[in-house]
């Protein structure tokens, strides 16, 4: 992870807002890039670009993921080049969950789409949400599932 200075702001008479830069890098390849506001003991995330996209559980983590480092930081002072920070003891993380391929992945597939349509949710978005793959991808493994015969046909045929 490497965090670096975008700006700061300092109003008169007010604590000041610092704006960073964070990059994360992750194993897979995967990156997210990140504007970050640190201002009264507080993150906030202004603007995210990740590839390939964060599943839905991962974006609400991420601001976890940023907090330390960036209070880290703070404390030491503004430098202008990026500097490096340990990742968390948990170790690394993957940007999108691990998805098994093939047949078992079509099933699985079908299953939360199944269960989503049972609970009354977007069956796609529980399948982006359970594979952290785009909406696209998600149509696509749809498709395949439906394909496969694990889920019933679109459309009936005459």
């Amino acid at each position: 992870m490497s965090v670096w200075p975008a700006w700061d702001l300092r109003q008169t008479g007010h604590s000041a807002v610092n704006w960073f830069n964070v990059r994360l890098a992750f194993a897979d390849g995967a990156g997210v890039d990140v504007l970050a506001v640190v201002s009264e003991g507080c993150v906030s995330v202004e603007e995210v670009h990740a590839r390939p996209p964060l599943s839905l559980v991962d974006l609400t983590e991420l601001a976890d993921w940023i907090e330390g480092p960036l209070f880290e930081r703070c404390a030491g002072g503004a430098e202008t080049e990026p500097r490096g920070i340990a990742a968390s003891s948990n170790g690394p993380r993957r940007a999108r969950p691990a998805w098994p391929r093939g047949g078992e992945g079509r099933r699985l597939v079908a299953e939360e789409y199944r269960a989503a349509q049972r609970e009354g949710v977007d069956p796609v978005l529980a399948v982006m949400c359970a594979t952290g793959h785009s909406r696209r991808r998600s149509l696509r493994l749809i498709a395949q599932a439906r394909d496969a015969g694990h889920l019933a046909p679109r459309h009936a045929k005459r």
